[in-house]
């Protein structure tokens, strides 16, 4: 599965479409769950804790027609710490090689949250796609339109999209819209490219969603995971992974009592692999103790954060 984005590009037709459509946004606003649904797959993780994307992650969308690659990019934050400067990296990175953008935000959001990062948006030429999520979470149509309003006055220049990612409502809608905005291109990838990232990088996500899922407070954001072995034939996986923590105590909570907690996030998280790769999956899982890894540029570069 790790060479399947390299396939040879198909010869696309003189008409054919192909475009990079870049998701950006505060965190928590849906933006991961809006990329799953826009591809058709569960690409990014979705938890309901800020910051659960670390990465920028494209999903690939083919037809005959035309090539969509979508990015999901972490929310936009104020950096307390070089992990957090490389996230922010990604995000405003996504705002110079897109040929649409989709700006996300949610019906309780603040539109002055971020606003440097907003100012660029109203700034960009090319086509912006303003969805505001959850719509579901209102009242009436009135609320709507109050929002509705003042983001026009916030980024007049955008298409406005009301939608709810979980309920897959307006969705339809705005995938039409970007197949429209799509400009005369090849494709960028081969026409059967799901994705740009490698199997490996799915398991450490997948772990990781387990990690944010099962521990509190700062325990999972301080927890990278890394993949020292993937060896994949035809009927099964064998995977050897290992999650750091950047104190010995952290280590001791990840674990639990007897080794219960790791167990657990071990047993979910091989369900979800299998069920990803459709394979019978071994997974191993280590725990180590790396200091201040999340300040540290020579452990970003190898956790994949930094060139």
């Amino acid at each position: 599965m790790e060479n399947e984005i390299n396939n040879a590009q198909a010869q696309p037709s003189a008409s054919h479409r192909a475009g990079f459509v870049n998701i950006v946004g505060n965190p928590n606003v849906g933006k991961s769950t809006l990329m799953n649904d826009l591809v058709g797959e569960r690409i990014s993780i979705i938890t309901n804790k800020a910051q659960t994307t670390r990465h920028r992650i494209m999903g690939i969308v083919n037809t005959p027609e035309y090539q969509i690659v979508y990015s999901d990019t972490p929310g936009v934050l104020k950096p307390k710490y070089k992990l957090q400067e490389s996230m922010l990296e990604f995000s405003e990175g996504a705002l110079t090689d897109a040929d649409i953008l989709l700006y996300v935000t949610d019906v309780v959001e603040d539109p002055e949250k971020n606003a440097d990062f907003l100012d660029r948006v109203a700034k960009e030429k090319i086509p912006v796609l303003l969805v505001i999520n959850k719509v579901d979470l209102l009242k009436g149509n009135d609320q709507l339109e109050e929002l509705v309003a003042r983001w026009k006055k916030r980024l007049p220049n955008a298409e406005i999209f009301p939608t709810s990612a979980t309920e897959k409502f307006n969705v339809d809608n705005l995938k039409a819209r970007i197949v429209e905005l799509l400009p005369v291109a090849p494709p960028y990838f081969g026409k059967d490219a799901l994705t740009d990232k490698p199997a490996r990088f799915f398991v450490t996500e997948i772990i990781r969603e387990k990690l944010l899922l099962n521990y509190d407070k700062e325990i999972p954001y301080s927890t990278e995971v890394l993949v020292e072995k993937f060896e994949e034939k035809e009927n099964a996986i064998h995977i050897m992974t290992v999650i750091y923590v950047e104190r010995d105590s952290q280590k001791g909570i990840i674990i639990g009592k007897g080794g219960e907690k790791i167990k657990k996030v071990g047993i979910e998280a091989r369900h979800d692999i299998e069920k990803f790769f459709d394979k019978k999956v071994f997974l191993e899982i280590f725990v180590k103790v790396e200091k201040d890894w999340r300040n540290r540029e020579n452990k970003l570069k190898q956790f994949g954060y930094m060139d």
